[in-house]
């Protein structure tokens, strides 16, 4: 079934419902279709938006997935440090301890100093609670 904004020659607007768009044309030019308002018999298709499924969800889990590898790439592969990130992001940009790739948790005024001094830091998107930044 295919649904048709309809319109009369007196411009009423009214949904039609069709097996298919043959069986409009045909209905249509054998003077079968109506306005419901006026009786009118001169009906042809309104403009109308197209019907476009909703594909943000699919957007959406696709976003948390990808989020979802990336917290686990870091956790794989990152020294987890806690509650000491800044501390310890610090001592690897000053070059005080070996360089690695670390996570942990730090406040947002922690992370901005880091930022202002230079420290290169990030959050980690899609994970809650602790084990983020």
């Amino acid at each position: 079934m295919i649904k048709y904004r309809l319109i009369c020659a007196q411009e009423h607007e009214f949904d039609g419902w069709f097996a298919d768009m043959a069986t409009y044309e045909s209905q249509r030019d054998d003077g079968l279709l109506c306005c419901p308002t006026c009786g009118d018999t001169k009906v042809s298709k309104a403009i109308m938006a197209p019907a476009v499924p909703k594909k943000g969800n699919q957007q959406e889990t696709k976003l948390r997935h990808m989020m979802q590898k990336m917290a686990s790439h870091v956790e794989d592969n990152f020294d987890y440090v806690g509650d000491d990130f800044a501390e310890e992001a610090r001592k690897i940009h000053y070059g005080e301890t070996p360089e690695r790739d670390i996570y942990g948790e730090t406040s947002l005024a922690d992370a901005r100093d880091l930022l202002e001094e230079g420290v290169p830091v990030a959050p980690l998107p899609g994970v809650g609670g602790k084990q983020k930044n």
